[in-house]
């Protein structure tokens, strides 16, 4: 399809008269700007387990975002956004994990809003000016024909950079500027080691019209819906960046901590007698909990699950542990036993041997297991 009625210059005026409303708005903020919309909220996800490669988690983040507002197509463009950021390995396991979701919805007579499709390019779209404009007015300076720095040294990634994602990807307007700056600080979050690049692109969202409000907001859905690493990383740097509290508690000082409660755990979750004692929480909300458990000989779990997983460290004794299909493997003090999320298995102390180990995990949704049948003495065998 060829679009003869626009001039390069006419399209570039065009979008940048656009980018430049948004930086008023960032100057201009009102309280209608303080929280994000549903349609917001929900992209959050889906660009963080994308480039997280959570996609057990994404599938269900992907239909709430069906449900939240985001069409068919805006879901597709942030898989074409963040191969950008994240890779193509993570942006086409989340693609399929996408034809997974659509499949299953419409199997059960459920219909989507497909949405619009992206402008096509015109016959004299130039990538290289195209490109250089759209990234000098985000950042609000000049960057063009650089020679020092990465542009200097590996100067094909800055052609790359400016002529294929802030030309061919930004041009695409199935998603807006300001959309696209809250899917990079989402993959970003997710990621740990790109620090710095989270920095820049976070500035950015401040730029291009997000509130302080509306970026601790953002660091709250991480941490709701995607993990507490990824909320601690972005509120760290919002932190830095906005110099707004981000409440996430900081240790100024040694703190040693004594829980003398003894519990007995539940004739309906263990086999055996189980004693529960020295249990301690992260001082960050929702990060980690952990216990001492102590078991008499042949006690153990019932069949169980964690949903962010489990770490044991053994400290005395000898235990025994199973995942559901897998064999029953012994534990021994100073073995460290990593389960991971939602996996169906048991632990406990081996017949002939007391046993007694830390356990820790992470809540999702302020829950940390799921209990299910005893074990029978043919299966702890």
């Amino acid at each position: 399809m060829k679009i003869n009625k626009f001039s390069l210059k006419q399209v570039i005026v065009t979008q940048l008269l656009g980018l430049c409303a948004l930086f008023v708005s960032a100057v201009n903020a009102t309280e209608e700007s303080q929280s994000l919309d549903k349609r917001q909220a929900a992209m959050i996800p889906i660009a963080a387990l994308t480039a997280s490669g959570d996609v057990q988690t994404l599938n269900e983040a992907l239909k709430a975002g069906l449900e939240n507002g985001l069409t068919v197509n805006e879901i597709k463009e942030i898989f074409i956004h963040s191969y950008a950021y994240a890779g193509f390995p993570r942006a086409l396991n989340g693609i399929m994990t996408f034809m997974d979701v659509a499949s299953e919805r419409k199997a059960l007579g459920m219909t989507e809003e497909v949405g619009r499709e992206a402008t096509p390019l015109p016959d004299d779209y130039n990538a290289n000016s195209y490109g250089h404009q759209v990234r000098n007015a985000l950042v609000g300076r000049d960057m063009s024909n650089r020679t020092t720095g990465y542009a200097g040294f590996v100067p094909t990634i800055e052609t790359f950079l400016v002529e294929h994602l802030f030309a061919d990807i930004f041009y695409r307007d199935v998603l807006t500027v300001k959309d696209r700056e809250l899917l990079t600080i989402s993959m970003l979050s997710a990621m740990p080691g790109v620090e710095a690049q989270l920095t820049s692109h976070m500035k950015l969202s401040l730029r291009v019209g997000y509130s302080p409000a509306q970026l601790l907001e953002f660091t709250r859905i991480l941490k709701d819906t995607v993990s507490q690493d990824s909320a601690i990383r972005a509120s760290h740097v919002l932190s830095s960046v906005a110099n707004i509290d981000t409440n996430t508690k900081s240790m100024t000082h040694v703190t040693v901590s004594s829980d003398s409660t003894v519990t007995q755990g539940s004739p309906t979750n263990f086999s055996g007698v189980a004693k529960v004692s020295s249990r301690f929480t992260s001082p960050i909300d929702g990060h980690y909990r952990g216990a001492l458990v102590e078991f008499e000989a042949g006690a153990r779990t019932a069949w169980h699950t964690h949903p962010k997983g489990q770490t044991l460290i053994i400290i005395s004794g000898k235990g025994l542990v199973q995942n559901e299909g897998g064999n029953i493997q012994e534990m021994l003090p100073g073995n460290v036993i990593t389960i991971p999320p939602n996996t169906r298995h048991w632990h406990g102390a081996a017949p002939d041997s007391f046993m007694s180990h830390i356990a820790i995990s992470t809540p999702d949704n302020g829950e940390t297991v799921t209990w299910m049948e005893l074990v029978s003495q043919e299966q702890s065998h």
